[in-house]
């Protein structure tokens, strides 16, 4: 009865986004560094992108994860700029509800796919070391498209069905959400009725897709670091452990964030809003920013092609 009795109640057909918690006068001070963050973002990636279709000696199984990593988050960071942009740039909060729901699913659904890329980067790495021999014979072109293929349906799999649970739900009390974008756990507090199976699915998705994949990240460098130690020479060691520096940054960059962003939407109730928006807005925006830093500071082979390319220009000029 009592959901019938909400059902009959009027339903929102929009959101309200928030920017910066209790002090919206202050929106317009986020606008710069925000827009600063998605410039570096398109500029950093799309370098990566460059460099590595320009200079035949990165054509290579791990600068092709790298180019699918460079994609995924500019698609990420591409999800969440609409509606900050609204926000912080022309004071718009007021989102459609379909809208809401369809930048809910590629902001999940591109969180998958980085998820899934790191796995892959995992498995690259472990393959170069264990067999390098065969590194380039095991992981051809076609096996890199098919991984692609996979992580990519994985995460439109795990995804889907999330925009339709929060669509069955009424919500006929308030339609604020507490940060600048749409994410399922926000949205899904809202609603005036029970959540349980929104709440289940969701908590599915973050064991066996999230959690799985950090397992085998996990495990896959418990094996690199066997094979490694199993190598006689102490400089092909370092040599060898050098390689994942790049990697294990990434994978930190991402779960670090995420593992902190659950934990407060789980235990942190009691904290402030703004810390909550200040740690969503992190897991977001970072690794799309420092991906493309770390890879190329880190990466020799990217740093020389792009002191080369630069200084070039530079000659130039």
């Amino acid at each position: 009865m009592a959901m019938n009795s909400n059902a009959s109640q009027p339903n929102h057909h929009s959101f309200i986004l928030t920017g910066i918690p209790g002090m919206p006068d202050k929106n317009a001070w986020m606008a710069f560094p925000l827009g600063f963050l998605y410039t570096l973002t398109l500029v950093g990636n799309g370098t990566i992108l460059g460099v590595i279709k320009v200079d035949e000696s990165l054509h290579e199984p791990m600068y092709y994860f790298l180019s699918i990593l460079a994609v995924t988050d500019v698609s990420l960071s591409m999800s969440t700029l609409p509606s900050m942009l609204s926000i912080f740039w022309f004071n718009v909060s007021e989102i459609p509800f379909d809208a809401c729901i369809t930048q809910m699913f590629f902001i999940h659904g591109f969180g998958v796919v980085e998820s899934g890329v790191l796995v892959s980067m995992a498995f690259d790495r472990f393959v170069a070391i264990r067999d390098p021999l065969r590194y380039a014979s095991i992981l051809t072109h076609g096996i890199i498209g098919k991984i692609g293929i996979a992580v990519l349906t994985r995460a439109v799999c795990v995804v889907f069905p999330v925009p339709f649970l929060i669509k069955r739900l009424p919500f006929c009390h308030s339609n604020v959400l507490s940060h600048s974008y749409c994410l399922h756990q926000d949205a899904m507090r809202l609603a005036c009725a029970s959540t349980r199976i929104n709440s289940l699915y969701g908590l599915i998705i973050v064991i066996f897709t999230l959690g799985l994949d950090a397992l085998i990240i996990l495990f896959s460098y418990v094996l690199i670091l066997k094979t490694v130690l199993g190598i006689a020479s102490r400089d092909e060691r370092l040599k060898a452990l050098n390689t994942c520096l790049s990697h294990i940054c990434a994978v930190l960059l991402f779960y670090v964030p995420l593992i902190g962003v659950t934990m407060i939407h789980r235990f942190g109730k009691h904290l402030s809003p703004v810390v909550h928006t200040l740690m969503a807005n992190i897991y977001l925006l970072l690794p799309p920013v420092l991906n493309p830093i770390v890879y190329s500071v880190k990466t020799k082979q990217i740093w020389r092609r792009i002191t080369y390319m630069f200084q070039r220009r530079m000659n130039r000029a």
